[in-house]
């Protein structure tokens, strides 16, 4: 079989990846139950995934998308204002705007639907968009996309986003857009102070809650309920692809609010809508995380039991953060390949992230933890990490 020939500029570009050690393939995983799975025949603990409460394999979860396939078959034809809402997406926005304490809520095809989708429709070139420089790539896609005037805070350093507050002029919005959980460092957002900012300035204040959906707040909707501020937030985005353990994303909120993304935001009009068995298998996920919250006590106890034991060693560095997502910074791409393999010859798949999802510099192994993760199975890789460690920066 024969294929075009590329143009000799992507040679070019691939032989520069190639040479700065950030090249990335592609593997076939099959995922397993209990935090495993299975790579090229051999089975893993599976320390890189975002499914924290381990929903995706509950039988419950399963068993509800199973019961609708028969009858509403496998995708669902066609985008939701046409005629692809069914029943399904319906019930799951009625819940999702139940579990959120919200009027309504819209439902997109992926959380970074929701984000690009989002910001580009509510933003023009006569606002100012202030973006967190850890944001996700597809909330900082979705600023670009809307053209409005662009500027980078740190939320470690509030008083440069003060300044540019400050400075912002004419009459165009302001608006504010964080995570609530950065998703490459665990960091959480300090939303009570954005809050305080954006009501001395009159700004919009945007909150994707992705990592934090299922994972923090007293009924675990997300950070903005753990401190407090859910209804100082303007649009709280959130996503069904990790706690929920299925796949889509959705904003909650008044039903004007609702009203207005379904008239305007293009990549929800435009997008064929979620499979309904996956609405059903989400309707199912969120009543088991109202019904068990051990599922968050036990993730948490597992999550700080890590990050304590690395936090300890002397040859990691592990900036502060909480919850699941434990990054461990070994500035290096190549050292930090050369440990995820010998993690992964060990047992262990850890998720190895390079520039350009991380600033130069800041190569990592990202560990997510999630509640089917056993204690024994943690110290096992903390030895097995201690030994990768001991090895390779011996060696350099």
């Amino acid at each position: 079989m024969s294929s075009p020939d590329v143009p000799e500029w992507i040679d070019d570009d691939l032989r520069e990846i190639r040479a700065a050690g950030l090249f990335r393939s592609r593997r076939t995983f099959h995922p397993l139950t209990e935090g495993r799975c299975l790579l090229e025949g051999h089975e893993l603990i599976n320390l890189s995934s975002n499914d924290y409460l381990n929903l995706s394999h509950d039988e419950r979860v399963i068993a509800a998308a199973t019961a609708v396939l028969p009858k509403m078959g496998v995708g669902s034809r066609a985008s939701a204002l046409v005629s692809g809402r069914t029943e399904w997406h319906a019930q799951l926005e009625e819940q999702l705007a139940q579990f959120e304490g919200t009027e309504e809520a819209i439902l997109f095809p992926s959380g970074y639907a929701a984000n690009l989708g989002v910001i580009a429709a509510f933003a023009n070139q006569e606002d100012t968009i202030f973006c967190d420089r850890l944001n996700h790539a597809s909330l900082i896609d979705g600023c670009r996309l809307s053209g409005a005037k662009l500027r980078v805070y740190r939320h470690d350093q509030l008083e440069k986003l003060k300044r540019e507050l400050e400075k912002a002029s004419g009459d165009g919005k302001k608006i504010i857009v964080t995570d609530s959980v950065f998703s490459m460092d665990g960091s959480l957002a300090p939303l009570v102070s954005l809050c305080d900012l954006a009501d001395e300035f009159n700004a919009s204040l945007m909150v994707d809650e992705a990592h934090a959906t299922g994972v923090w707040g007293v009924s675990g909707r997300g950070l903005a309920e753990e401190l407090g501020v859910e209804a100082r937030v303007t649009i709280r985005i959130g996503t069904l692809s990790k706690a929920i353990g299925t796949m889509g994303g959705f904003v909650a909120g008044s039903c004007a609010l609702i009203d207005w993304l379904w008239n305007r935001v293009r990549t929800q009009i435009y997008s064929t809508a979620l499979p309904p068995a996956i609405c059903a298998a989400a309707c199912k996920a969120l009543e088991v995380i109202q019904a068990e919250p051990d599922r968050r006590r036990l993730l948490h106890e597992q999550s700080t039991f890590l990050r304590t034991e690395l936090q300890e060693r002397p040859t990691v560095s592990v900036p502060p953060s909480s919850g699941p997502i434990i990054p461990i910074i070994l500035k290096d791409p190549d050292l930090t390949m050369n440990v995820a393999a010998d993690l992964e010859g060990a047992g262990f798949l850890v998720g190895a992230i390079r520039p350009p999802t991380v600033p130069k510099g800041t190569s990592r192994l990202r560990v997510s933890i999630t509640c089917a993760h056993q204690r024994d199975d943690l110290k096992r890789f903390l030895k097995a990490l201690d030994r990768s460690l001991a090895k390779n920066v011996e060696s350099r």
